[in-house]
């Protein structure tokens, strides 16, 4: 489908799906963000969902301002995925001892690796970058100095809630392998320090939402953001690159007969802020719950741990600011979903899936999630599809 045009305080909002399927509250905070004096355009894509701050699956174009909130806690989370050589036939019959070696090798949850993940160990990992990455850090908020030894211990590994990593087949029988991570506990309290300054600032008093504050260009407060977002967005990159490495290197160990080769991999934030040019005007994007799509820009759009996920490719559409959903996207709350679903039902819907199916991960069920079928028929004017995949492992968080 192509948008539905609905009119906005400051600029109209295009929606990549039926407004009248958009929770009422997601469609109150997305008139409130069309309020902003600093706002130049708003797209919704086909997983929009109410969302903290600001509408999950919103891209926010704005002029000299961003509104932390709007980019969300976990800056720079995103997807990676990769292509190997092994086909569906090279997998075991029984996949638990896969699952289990992962789990092994990438702390989940809160956990942490007992000695800091040394990136020179993997072969083809790019090291470059990463001595100057962790210098950066003096520069960052004094609120936050002191949780470096965590973030340290914290680079490679998953964390929770809805992160994950699988082991996929795509329809022609290739097997992938993909994650789900971002900029782990670090990146939250960078976050947080920098919506409490920006709620406080004389210029966001007047807000129709204090969740929307902002700041402006030019400024100490901006500028002292923009330097801790950036490095943030910089560590989920490098958090999901160590991931990978980690992973190929369980699959290498476990499939050594059949020595794995990995194509290129495609990597994607999709809650982070961008400078872009748009009608010749200098913008800060905001992507919460969307990927970059521009022209032949590859993405990776998952879906719940049952269904499966899509690669794609991006057509360049400037009128969602060259953006694309960033997943399936939530249809009920977690507590929703704990109400509604039982350890019965996980089983029922992961059917073929080695992952967990206890009460801890009934919140990630895939009937909590909107079909990501028809999510992706609904950008069809946004991405072409490249693969589509079927996990046969998930590892959650």
């Amino acid at each position: 489908m192509s948008y539905v045009e609905m009119p906005g305080a400051k600029v109209p909002i295009r929606m990549w799906t039926d407004p009248a399927t958009v929770e009422d509250v997601a469609l109150r905070q997305l008139q409130n963000v069309a309020t902003l004096p600093w706002i130049k355009g708003l797209a919704v894509m086909p997983d929009v969902h109410f969302g903290k701050g600001a509408t999950v699956g919103s891209v926010i174009a704005m002029q000299g301002a961003v509104c932390p909130a709007a980019v969300g806690v976990d800056i720079g989370c995103g997807m990676s995925a990769v292509k190997t050589s092994l086909t569906a036939n090279d997998l075991p019959g029984d996949l638990s001892r896969l699952r289990s070696k992962i789990e092994q090798a990438i702390p989940v949850g809160r956990g942490m690796h007992e000695a800091p993940v040394e990136p020179g160990q993997f072969h083809g990992l790019a090291t470059a970058g990463w001595g100057e990455f962790w210098g950066r850090f003096d520069g960052v908020a004094e609120a936050v100095k002191f949780r470096q030894g965590r973030a340290v211990a914290q680079m490679g590994t998953l964390g929770g809630g809805n992160h994950f990593v699988e082991i996929c087949v795509d329809t022609s029988g290739s097997v992938w392998l993909m994650l789900h991570s971002g900029s782990r506990n670090i990146g939250k309290e960078l976050a947080e320090h920098h919506i409490g300054v920006a709620q406080k600032l004389p210029h966001n008093q007047g807000l129709v939402d204090r969740d929307l504050a902002v700041f402006v260009a030019d400024t100490p407060q901006m500028a002292a953001y923009r330097n801790d977002l950036f490095w943030a967005q910089e560590y989920a990159k490098y958090n999901r690159a160590l991931m990978m490495a980690l992973l190929k290197d369980v699959i290498r160990k476990e499939f050594k007969k059949a020595k794995p080769t990995f194509e290129q991999e495609i990597s994607c934030h999709h809650n982070y802020v961008a400078e872009e040019r748009y009608e010749g005007t200098d913008l800060l994007v905001t992507r919460k719950g969307a990927i970059r799509a521009g022209s032949g820009d590859y993405g990776i759009i998952p879906g719940s741990m049952g269904t499966g996920s899509y690669i794609v490719k991006g057509l360049g559409n400037e009128k969602a600011f060259n953006s694309a959903s960033h997943g399936a996207g939530r249809r009920m709350s977690r507590n929703a979903a704990k109400r509604r679903f039982s350890t019965k039902d996980l089983e029922e819907q992961t059917r073929g899936v080695e992952c967990r199916k206890d009460s801890g991960v009934v919140d990630e069920i895939p009937g909590a999630y909107k079909s990501i079928d028809q999510v992706i028929d609904q950008q069809r004017d946004l991405v072409e599809v490249v693969a589509k995949l079927k996990q046969v492992v998930c590892v959650k968080g």
